[in-house]
């Protein structure tokens, strides 16, 4: 490890700046379970305050030491992992709600503000954030912001970025810059809030962020069944975005995650062999409405070849229905840890091309491929596992040519390689495969512009 000097930052943070140690280790990983993806901190620091974080950029522009914004540690394109060494700034004592205004419905917080604790906040006023992801326990509101997550509802609700109004951040140059604020609308020069929302970290530091909030739903209801034949989504999918009433959410989970679920717990034994999970969920204010609409919903299922159709009518119900795509991602890092969870994302109509060449791809390199995901909004988490007798360093040595086959692919589509993980370092080799060089070039000037010294989370997304 580099001996840097860190002992000028003592005075302010104290046993906040961490040297050695397992406590810095974990830093250096995020929800990637390949290792390869890892990186080693030299230091890690928890600031409480603006002004902190301010002093400590200073310290760092002139040493010329990398910083890396971390958030709750759930990401998966190691956006968050210091593979250029440096300072880990871990913003979780930056977790003030500072505000909930139910008059303008915004909410001002710090980044380090876990999704799910703003949403118990939220609760006893009727609202909700719209835009958080499916880590919700974990992940926080900067990590949201600075990826522009996602999630399952995203097909009704948006992402992260849609609902951001104002942020407060900390320039490469130890500016604070206050964009937006509690305002729908403001088209005031340059949208330099769209600029930092899903730049990873390495445009500055984001030490307060303003959310637009909205009316909480009253009722949700799920209706979920088994495909039999696949290649039915190509009919089955834009019927259900046709319909009357927009569903909050519509997930997909292929026959192979189902055959892996069924395999690992008796609870789960109930899945038809050789058949695929679609679930279709729905939200609003009027609970009759929303069983209505399920019941709809449901009834197009069946009539596109949809098996064993489950309706939710308490809210257990509705949770062991959600509990089933749930369980996917889990139940394929416990087949394999060693696997590459992608994040393509295709126009909706091409989700069953996508899948169909993806199977195309598992026949010929002998490869099984999973596929699961946000069927509503055309992001399929594609995730190639490892074969059983494939030695790990073979595997990764031809990973790489896999994934450039896979992300080809979502091109030829009018896709891209990331929906709602990011780029990170993990796809970063990869985005002249979706951009030209002159979209790269804007993004290379952008960042030398804003951190002409590299400082700013390096080795990522640029």
């Amino acid at each position: 490890m580099t001996t840097l000097p860190f002992d000028p930052l003592r005075a302010t943070f104290g046993d906040r700046l961490l040297t050695a140690g397992a406590e810095i280790s974990r830093f250096g990983r995020d929800a990637i379970s390949e290792e390869g993806y890892g990186g080693t901190p030299d230091a890690v620091v928890y600031p409480e305050s603006t002004d902190e974080v301010v002093e400590l950029v200073n310290f760092a522009r002139e040493r010329v030491i990398p910083l890396v914004p971390r958030g709750g540690g759930s990401g998966l394109s190691g956006g968050a992992v210091p593979v250029a060494g440096g300072i880990v700034v871990a913003m979780e004592r930056m977790n003030r709600v500072i505000e909930i205004d139910t008059a303008n419905l915004v909410a001002v917080l710090e980044p380090g503000v876990v999704t799910k604790a703003l949403d118990s906040m939220l609760e006893p006023h009727g609202l909700f954030f719209a835009g958080y992801p499916m880590s919700e326990e974990i992940c926080q509101i900067g990590g949201n912001v600075a990826e522009n997550a996602g999630g399952g509802r995203a097909v009704k609700y948006g992402v992260t970025g849609d609902y951001v109004l104002g942020l407060e951040v900390v320039t490469a140059a130890g500016t604070v810059l206050r964009l937006g604020g509690r305002r729908v609308k403001d088209v005031t020069g340059y949208d330099l809030i769209g600029l930092f929302v899903g730049s990873e970290g390495t445009l500055g530091i984001v030490t307060q962020v303003t959310l637009r909030l909205l009316p909480r739903p009253a009722a949700r209801a799920v209706a979920l069944g088994f495909l039999t034949d696949e290649s039915r989504l190509a009919e089955v999918t834009p019927a259900l975005l046709a319909l009357p009433a927009r569903p909050s959410a519509v997930e997909f989970a292929d026959a192979a995650c189902m055959r892996l679920l069924s395999s690992l717990s008796a609870q789960w034994r109930w899945i038809p062999s050789g058949a695929a999970m679609l679930l279709v969920e729905f939200d609003g204010s009027d609970a009759n409405r929303v069983a209505s609409e399920r019941d709809e919903a449901a009834a197009l299922l069946k009539s596109h070849g949809v098996v064993e159709v489950s309706r939710s009518g308490t809210e257990a119900d509705y949770e062991k229905l959600w509990l089933l795509r749930k369980q996917v991602p889990w139940a394929l890092m416990k087949k394999s840890p060693h696997q590459t969870m992608e994040d393509i994302t295709v126009p909706v109509a091409g989700t069953w091309p996508l899948i169909a060449g993806t199977r195309e791809t598992s026949r010929r390199r002998g490869v099984e491929i999973a596929n699961f995901g946000h069927l509503g909004d055309g992001n399929i988490h594609v995730t190639p596992l490892k074969p059983d007798g494939l030695d790990v360093g073979r595997w990764h040595e031809e990973l790489p040519d896999l994934q450039t086959e896979l992300y080809r692919l979502a091109a030829s589509l009018g896709g891209t390689i990331s929906g709602e993980h990011g780029i990170g370092h993990k796809r970063r080799a990869f985005l002249p495969l979706v951009l030209g060089e002159a979209e790269l070039e804007t993004m290379r000037a952008v960042k030398q512009a804003l951190d002409p010294l590299g400082i700013m989370n390096p080795g990522k997304a640029v």
